[in-house]
């Protein structure tokens, strides 16, 4: 039993079992993890001033900080257990070493403390007391914002110690039983090493989260309705389902004729034709001049877009070799630049609208605009030019899949990454490794991703157009 299985199980008592028992092969490698470690170290390296080794060796040493330790030991009743701080911090004290001692630092990704970093720093003290052989009464929280490292102190008490001794109980007892129930919080799921295995699973079982603006909350009001799964709801009739979602108010029918009607299509396997003739006419009338595609890289904790791409659209049927793509990088130190050169592309055609998919782009626009202090009038015009396919394709349809996120409905659609199992998470884990070591070949397969975004994008316009010509 060790940490790793106590914060997953904080997290998902699912994913703690898979860790521990499951098929490994159904595993994905996750792009977050490696983030994680790399911020993890850079922070630690700078809490430490670099004086940061790894193993027994460093404790003994007395350096100031020390990663990369295993220590194992007899936690309650004989149960077996290992820890793997992320860092141990050297403080005044007196331990087996000398007069000094160590506690346990965990990193914070985010503003809020949560249970996990709580547990997990008093899981490790009370192994590791027993080990350096001197008490520890608080341990760290460390985190980063506005290039500052921040401490927190936590009061590692007996309420705390009494918690973390009853979740690892519990954890002991899940791990030796048969595997849990998915989570019914499938936001969780988004970055888990273990998504495509439970996804097959859910799918199978007509899991209610499983339907496009389902979450917890009213599959939980569902489920008391009798609506258990995905095959009822599809079979439920909109009058009475409305009467059911009092909780969304005058938009209670709305609601439930789109999750029925989501729940038969993801059923089926067939879309399902919102007449949206006005919104699908205006949006053909402006793209048949020529248009951009815009699509960018971001590193959202640090608040940077690092990469801006733009695809050139004179024709909507041109081949695609014939299509110009753009990518223009934006290093911190050449901000400026960066962003005189995307104005000055987005006004070497200023009537062509500017297609993205989802909200980011168009926000990253206008937060340029304001930093070269454009007028109000020019960034409302610009902001005239922005054309959103998701909303776009929500209004127009519904469609077999479980979210509308571009990779989702593009896939469904035809379309094919050329890199395989990408991700904006993933081209951040590029990013960092380009920053770190200048190697050209990370740029490369950033630029590589998000020229196939753009094309991604450029698909589902396509299809969208395809089938306004089709209903006239």
């Amino acid at each position: 039993m060790n940490t790793l299985y106590l914060k997953s199980f904080i997290r998902c008592k699912r994913k703690a079992w898979l860790d521990y028992k499951g098929n490994k092969s159904y595993e994905v490698w996750s792009p977050h993890k490696a983030i994680d470690k790399i911020n993890q170290y850079q922070i630690f390296s700078e809490l430490c001033n670099g004086d940061i080794y790894t193993g027994l060796k460093a404790c003994k040493n007395g350096y100031q900080g020390v990663i990369g330790l295993k220590i194992k030991g007899k936690f309650f009743q004989n149960i077996k257990a290992e820890i793997h701080p992320q860092l141990l911090v050297k403080t005044k004290g007196i331990s087996k070493w000398g007069q000094y001692k160590y506690l346990p630092v965990v990193y914070k990704l985010g503003h809020k403390t949560t249970k996990e970093h709580l547990f997990d720093l008093a899981f490790s003290s009370i192994l590791l007391e027993t080990f350096q052989e001197s008490k520890i009464d608080k341990g760290l929280v460390i985190s980063s914002f506005g290039n500052k490292v921040n401490v927190e102190e936590i009061d590692l008490n007996k309420k705390l110690r009494k918690k973390v001794l009853n979740v690892f109980l519990s954890l002991n007892e899940s791990l030796e039983g048969l595997i849990p129930d998915i989570t019914q919080d499938r936001k969780k799921c988004t970055i888990c090493s273990w998504q495509n295995f439970c996804d097959k699973e859910a799918k199978e079982n007509g899991y209610l989260t499983d339907i496009d603006g389902i979450g917890s909350k009213t599959a939980s009001l569902l489920k008391t309705n009798g609506i258990s799964n995905t095959q009822i709801l599809a079979s439920y009739s909109e009058k009475n389902l409305g009467e059911k979602l009092s909780i969304f108010n005058d938009q209670k029918y709305l609601k439930a004729s789109k999750f029925i009607k989501q729940a038969q299509a993801y059923i089926s396997g067939e879309p399902y034709f919102i007449s949206n003739k006005h919104d699908n006419y205006e949006f053909f009338k402006k793209t048949v001049s020529g248009f951009y595609i815009f699509d960018i890289e971001s590193n959202p904790d640090d608040k940077h877009d690092f990469l801006y791409g733009f695809l050139k659209i004179n024709n909507l049927f041109s081949k695609k070799e014939d299509l110009i793509y753009e990518p223009i990088l934006n290093l911190k130190n050449n901000q400026e630049e960066s962003y005189q050169q995307i104005i000055k592309m987005l006004f070497s055609n200023e009537k062509w609208p500017v297609l993205h998919y989802g909200e980011t782009e168009k926000i990253a626009i206008i937060h340029i605009a304001k930093n070269l202090n454009f007028s109000f009038e020019e960034i409302e015009l610009l902001k005239s030019r922005f054309i959103d396919l998701h909303i776009l394709i929500r209004k127009s349809w519904i469609l077999p899949i479980k979210n509308y996120g571009l990779k989702t409905v593009s896939n469904w659609l035809g379309f094919e990454w050329e890199q395989k199992n990408v991700s904006g998470s993933k081209a951040l884990y590029w990013w960092i490794q380009y920053q770190i070591t200048e190697n050209e070949v990370f740029l490369k397969k950033i630029i590589k991703y998000n020229k196939d975004d753009c094309l991604a994008t450029l698909h589902i316009v396509k299809c969208l157009i395809r089938n306004q010509l089709k209903k006239n």
